[in-house]
């Protein structure tokens, strides 16, 4: 399924570009004076030649101003191509009236402005512009001019052959109209299907990609880790260490440790969607994700809500990662405090991530989770998390999507500040493991 980001793209490509309009236009208006002044001196037809002619320029002179107001490659909205569409409908139905209405020949242009709006445009201006062609094709039935013969003699059609002529018109509108809206709206769906598949396989792709390089970056990452522990055991035994040295250089060893423990893991992918059968409740597991980032000076508050018994799963260390990921990102742009707010219901069960920080940038917030996309400008504590490229929340994202949950970012509402990350599983999955139990 495309994300209304991606929808609203699918929807702006099908919207007409002024140049193509502006095109159509200038066809009809050389069509339009070449059969005026055709059927007026080639051929000797008398009708008003001059308010024809004065139609047709008002037409050219509306072309000439949309090409000074508008760059050739802007896609009208909705509104202004169902205006300019009603504008051709009106003008041919001017024509007509001057030149025979429906008995007219080229009575049956009305069918083009139709076709381009049941392609270009939603269902409600479409049949808003069929209602207009209908009610100018009603009204030139009963209302126009004589159409011009040769000579000047009068030629008058039967009242049954213009009604068939109406009814015909009337019929080819309408088939015409609902035909080529459906047609295109089933190759919007095809788009729109091929748009998400190509997504998702890109993601894949960049998912195996990652996959690599988490293999490749534990293995490069092993020898200068055993360095540093090396050198920090070093400058430990020496004597002439103080004791607040000391114990930062023991922190030291044990973050090398951990890092050395989660680069094995790494290293070892089938590890970890084999391990842990214990059990968690929400609050045990915001609290195993939550536990790595408690020492970089920021308070993090976890609590838990709902009624008993609280939902218990298979620890999957897909998911403490993901809920890792978010957390550090949320300490990394916190003030003072993370909030971790574990819920549930009968139906479901959620777990928000709330800091007091700047929030997320309106102009990224409907693209956050996107690989290569980083709020991150030289700011925020963890500098280096994800190398700014913003993978950390692509793959959070995706760790929720396999456990069968829904990712959702948002900022605070004011007067309150901050970012808001909610992860939401429905009750059943989360306690039968569909998807948390394997990680995969």
């Amino acid at each position: 399924m495309l994300s209304p980001e991606e929808e609203g793209l699918v929807r702006q490509a099908r919207r007409l570009r002024v140049s193509t309009l502006i095109g159509l236009r200038w066809l009809a208006v050389g069509g339009q004076t070449l059969a005026i002044l055709v059927g007026g001196f080639a051929i000797g037809l008398e009708f008003p030649i001059v308010p024809c002619l004065a139609i047709v320029a008002a037409t050219a002179v509306l072309n000439l101003a949309l090409r000074l107001r508008f760059p050739a490659s802007n896609r009208l909205g909705e509104p202004g191509a169902a205006i300019l569409l009603a504008y051709d409908i009106i003008q041919l139905a001017a024509l007509l009236f001057l030149t025979g209405g429906i008995s007219n020949p080229f009575a049956i242009l009305f069918l083009a402005p139709l076709t381009i709006a049941a392609t270009s445009l939603a269902l409600r201006p479409t049949l808003g512009l069929l209602g207009l062609a209908l009610i100018c094709v009603t009204l030139l039935a009963r209302w126009s001019l004589p159409i011009p013969w040769v000579g000047g003699e009068k030629f008058t059609l039967p009242l049954l052959y213009i009604l068939g002529l109406w009814t015909a018109l009337v019929v080819s509108a309408a088939f015409v109209t609902f035909y080529a809206y459906r047609v295109a709206a089933e190759a919007g769906q095809t788009a729109s299907a091929l748009a998400a598949t190509e997504l998702v396989l890109a993601r894949a792709q960049h998912l195996s990609q990652l996959d690599g390089l988490a293999a490749a970056a534990a293995h490069e990452l092993s020898t200068p880790l055993a360095t540093i522990a090396l050198v920090a055991r070093e400058m430990a035994a020496q004597p002439g260490a103080n004791e607040a040295s000391t114990d930062d250089l023991q922190l030291l060893e044990q973050s090398v440790e951990r890092c050395r423990f989660i680069l094995g893991r790494l290293s070892s992918p089938r590890d970890l969607s084999s391990q842990g059968l214990d059990f968690s409740s929400p609050v045990e597991l915001a609290e195993a994700a939550a536990a790595p980032h408690r020492l970089l000076g920021i308070s993090i508050n976890v609590e838990g809500e709902g009624p008993d018994p609280a939902p218990k799963c298979s620890y999957n260390p897909g998911v403490v990662s993901a809920l890792g990921n978010l957390i550090e990102n949320a300490v990394g742009y916190a003030e003072k405090a993370v909030n971790i707010h574990a819920n549930w219901t009968g139906s479901t069960v959620a777990i928000a991530i709330v800091d007091d920080g700047p929030g997320f940038p309106p102009n990224i917030l409907a693209r956050i989770g996107e690989p290569y996309l980083s709020q991150r400008k030289d700011r925020g504590r963890n500098q280096g998390a994800a190398d700014g490229h913003g993978l950390g929340l692509f793959i959070a994202g995706l760790f929720i999507k396999r456990s069968g949950g829904v990712l959702e970012f948002a900022n605070a509402q004011p007067p309150a500040k901050g970012a808001v990350v909610t992860i939401e599983w429905p009750r059943q999955v989360y306690e039968q493991g569909q998807g948390l139990a394997g990680g995969r």
